[in-house]
């Protein structure tokens, strides 16, 4: 086994929160770790609290002890999270990249062929996709440096996956996998009859907000994970800004799926959910399918890409020739979504890629005004909140004096936002 990596080893760069395993966050929601195979009493994955390192004392002793516990109490190979949507099916997989000479002598051929089978990929079948721009490399995980793979599938797709499992042989190696979301209730007795296979239910919201602070405490491959918008209100100087969420409470975390929740998070342990809307990233690719005939959520957001919204929606300007100047409302406000498809003329003369991007508007304008609502509801408006002017601009509902409302999460922002479910769900 090889020793334990000492202060100048990328893995002590971040401190890496007690029972982060459990979960992966805005990326992918979804939870890291695996039960054991029979016979293996080592517990699910735990990270330790703390340093990944020597102490500032040196204390060899305690060294060897601490490292030789880590070893002992370390799950076998491989690991994985999963996080079942209503629409997506979020897989992360943890490539260790320091496996020895000799771990890879006994590495058993089941394992070898998953490990070969996920990293030399990028497509799995006609819909599995490895998303490489969102892979974390130099990640340490329970004292093991790798690489944390993120890969996508389509739900419907969910008996494809279970028979790879099953052929893979994935139960000889553990028999339970840790899982989120609501799918992990759902085809819980599917994973049992078809993989051989039970699942370490975890719930989502608390994974959600643990993967959060998870992904903001050790960044993305050594940028800022987590950013908002300033001058969010002009289109010329609106630009990125690192988050800092070192002491982020109270905050609102507005979570787009198929569907939204919205939570108010006052600790790491301490949130409720405040509301939500059925209207989310399930909506927009359910009504792009309709009207445009698109199958799938990339081909969707494409056509969104490049798409004019003003054909298709009727704006202040189109009702008072110009800005409402008494409410403060610019000309190009949305007055009502998808208010000039009522004329038979101006249907004929639209394209699939101007209702594409005014269903994605639509969507985004009616989270983000629910969001604002909420954030003043729960913390009154004012400057004395300690939450983020700023917003996406696909999300954009410009603060009044105070605060507007903050999207926190990169990865949640493009990928259910602006590229319209998390880039594991929006980047």
């Amino acid at each position: 086994m090889q020793p334990e990596p000492g202060p100048s080893s990328p893995c002590s760069r971040a401190s890496l929160p007690n029972g982060v395993c459990h979960c992966l966050g805005q990326r992918l929601q979804g939870t890291m770790g695996c039960e054991p195979a029979e016979g293996d009493d080592t517990p699910v994955t735990e990270l330790v609290d703390g340093e990944v390192g020597a102490p500032s004392q040196p204390d060899r002793p305690h060294i060897a002890r601490k490292q030789d516990s880590l070893r002992k109490n370390r799950p076998a190979f491989p690991w994985f999270g999963l996080d079942i949507g209503g629409t997506l099916v979020k897989l992360a997989y943890f490539e260790p990249k320091d496996i020895t000479a000799e771990e890879e002598e006994e590495e058993v051929e089941s394992l070898r062929s998953i490990r070969h089978y996920l990293t030399s990929n990028v497509a799995y079948g006609s819909t599995g996709v490895r998303d490489v721009h969102l892979e974390m490399r130099d990640l340490c995980l329970s004292g093991r440096l790798g690489t944390l793979h993120c890969i996508r599938f389509p739900t419907a797709d969910m008996p494809r996956f279970l028979a790879m499992g099953r052929d893979k042989r994935f139960s000889s190696l553990h028999t339970a996998l840790c899982a989120t979301g609501g799918g992990a209730y759902k085809f819980e007795q599917d994973f049992r009859q078809m993989a051989d296979l039970k699942l370490r239910k975890l719930d989502e919201l608390d994974c959600l907000i643990r993967g959060l602070l998870y992904i903001e405490s050790v960044g993305f491959n050594g940028a800022a994970e987590c950013y908002y918008f300033a001058d969010a209100s002009d289109p010329e100087c609106c630009h990125k800004e690192p988050c800092n969420l070192s002491d982020p409470y109270p905050l609102l975390l507005v979570n787009i799926g198929s569907g939204v929740s919205i939570l108010a998070v006052y600790s790491p342990d301490n949130y409720k959910r405040v509301t939500g809307t059925s209207l989310g990233g399930g909506t927009f690719l359910g009504l792009c399918c309709l009207l445009t005939g698109c199958d799938s959520f990339e081909e969707a957001l494409r056509l969104a890409e490049h798409g004019d919204s003003t054909r298709v929606d009727k704006l202040v300007r189109d009702i008072y020739g110009g800005d409402y100047d008494r409410f403060g409302l610019p000309g190009s406000t949305v007055a009502s979504s998808f208010g000039h498809m009522m004329c038979k003329e101006r249907r004929s003369e639209i394209r699939p890629e101007d209702l594409a991007r005014a269903t994605l508007i639509t969507i985004t304008n009616n989270i983000g005004s629910i969001a604002r609502m909420c954030a003043l509801n729960e913390t009154g408006c004012g400057t004395s909140s300690r939450m983020r002017q700023g917003s996406s601009p696909l999300l954009r509902e410009p603060p009044d004096g105070g605060w507007g409302w903050m999207v926190v999460a990169a990865c949640f922002v493009l990928m259910v936002c602006t590229r319209a479910v998390t880039r594991c769900e929006a980047r």
